[in-house]
């Protein structure tokens, strides 16, 4: 389904070479190498440490200088980020937490993340279940947005639902404009439902997972801020789609992809979309429904219930207990849906091979900390931090760290990377400033989640609007008062949470 985009943005066009931003591992080796220059030429510093191996604030103070070899630390600062090792020198990579810096727990909770996302994906049972709501709803397409985009948002918040919904917009695309809509409507339903739910990510592991982790804190603190940002966020964006999506039916004149009407009418009514089973086998309800107590299950694990003073036993799981649940829930899930051996290890390993890109970013990301830790600088930055934003107030920073978060995420729209990179240096930061790192969590995932919503490298974006046939820039001008709705919530829930 893949087409050229014209310099005008119309599709069929012929096509004309544009400046790409690089990829994401492009960029993080780019900024490999740059930390190791900065090691030569930004002065060498470090803080005392308390006993729990935490920077004392006001006790910054110069040393001599260990500048790194640029090629050689270079290629190497992946590694020993991934395993936390000793570099060349004799330096241990660690956290200025004091914990140690191997990355290669978070990278190993990836795929297997990604092994029982394929195990799932191939029972059907995801796709029954949103095949059978569509079918269901047919003649009451209206309350189907709102079902659909609430599904959508779900599978955002828990897993980072992304790549996995371009197998949705075809079908979406061709319910809504039988009903009387447009392209648009279909590809806002799931590009907006799963965007939103990862700006209001509650358990995400790819992103409130692995910056929480970083920061050193459980995956609870700011589950209610961010609760609040995923209900508000996407009531919002229910309204603002069933808006636009009226005034079409009302006046299919006022579509954005007007003049795309007839194409988009007989192509969808002709595919028709991919074939969904109209029913629901017994089996596939309760793969579905097991899958769902896989995050229900991690949700638990990872809260601190005697430190919230609630009557439950506390697990005080971190990724290896995390880790552990999803394989032992991938090995279920194949058994209920009776696989062979052979199949239930094919199938994991491809799905760990999708994500297996995911995995490398974080050792590559974790390699610019490394470079900065072993030249002794990053005590240096933080510094500078803390004498700029020493006098802002709670309030100033939480919303200066997600205004600083957007144009980040739009170098690094990764954001398994961009947490890897940000983190150790922004979480400390939090911490002598007196500001919880849970704002700075929050910050870092709505900022991410807002800007994979339009950045034009994101795959989803991209693939969706190329599904749907609608110009990427008639999109920005179309989504842009939504943009801003979801910022002003971030922001005052971000206020709000600074000053309690």
């Amino acid at each position: 389904m893949s087409q050229a985009i014209d310099t005008q943005g119309q599709p069929g066009g012929p096509t004309k070479k544009r400046f790409t931003l690089p990829s994401a591992y492009t960029i993080l080796f780019a900024l490999i190498v740059l930390a190791a220059l900065a090691t030569w030429f930004v002065p060498a510093g470090t803080y005392d440490l308390n006993k729990a191996g935490e920077p004392i604030p006001g006790t910054y103070h110069t040393v001599k200088s260990q500048p790194a070899r640029i090629l050689v630390d270079s290629l190497t600062a992946p590694i020993n980020g991934l395993y936390g090792i000793e570099d060349s020198k004799g330096n241990i990579n660690y956290y200025n937490s004091g914990t140690l810096f191997g990355a290669i727990d978070v990278a190993l909770f990836i795929l297997v993340i990604g092994g029982f996302l394929g195990i799932t994906m191939k029972t059907g049972a995801i796709q029954g279940g949103i095949g059978l709501l569509v079918r269901r709803f047919e003649g009451r397409e209206r309350w189907l947005i709102v079902l659909l985009m609430i599904v959508f948002a779900i599978g955002g918040t828990t897993y980072g639902m992304a790549e996995e919904s371009l197998a949705f917009y075809a079908l979406v695309i061709t319910v809504m404009i039988a009903a009387g809509y447009d392209a648009m409507t279909g590809a806002a339903v799931v590009l907006l439902g799963c965007g939103i739910g990862v700006i209001g990510s509650t358990i995400n592991p790819f992103a409130t997972g692995i910056a929480s982790g970083i920061a050193g804190i459980p995956l609870s603190d700011g589950l209610v801020g961010r609760i609040v940002i995923l209900v508000v966020g996407i009531a919002i964006g229910i309204f603002f789609v069933l808006r636009y999506a009226d005034r079409v039916k009302a006046d299919p004149s006022r579509s954005v992809v007007f003049d795309l009407k007839a194409d988009n009418e007989a192509r969808f009514r002709s595919e028709g979309g991919p074939e969904q089973p109209t029913t629901m086998t017994g089996r596939q309800k309760v793969i579905l429904a097991v899958f769902g107590l896989a995050f229900l299950l991690m949700m638990y694990g990872v809260i601190p219930w005697e430190d919230l003073g609630v009557p439950f036993p506390t697990l005080w799981w971190w990724f290896p207990e995390m880790t552990a649940s999803f394989l032992l829930f991938s090995i279920i899930i194949g058994l209920i849906a009776r696989m062979k051996e052979t199949d239930l290890t094919a199938t994991f390993i491809d799905g760990a091979r999708d994500l297996l890109g995911v995995a490398l970013i974080i050792g590559i990301a974790r390699g610019v900390t490394v470079i900065m830790n072993n030249g002794q600088i990053t005590d240096t930055v933080l510094h500078g931090a803390e004498v700029a934003l020493g006098d802002v107030g709670e309030v100033a920073f939480s919303i200066v760290m997600y205004g600083l978060f957007l144009p980040l995420s739009f170098l690094i729209p990764s954001s398994s990377g961009l947490a890897t990179v940000a983190m150790p240096i922004m979480a400390p930061l939090a911490r002598f400033i007196g500001v919880n790192e849970k704002l700075v969590v929050t910050a870092y995932q709505s900022a991410n989640g807002l800007m994979n919503l339009v950045i034009p490298t994101s795959a989803v974006v991209m693939g969706g609007l190329a599904i749907a046939r609608v110009p990427y820039g008639r999109y920005l001008r179309w989504v842009w008062p939504l943009l801003i709705a979801l910022t002003v919530v971030v922001v005052i829930v971000l206020a709000v949470s600074a000053l309690m």
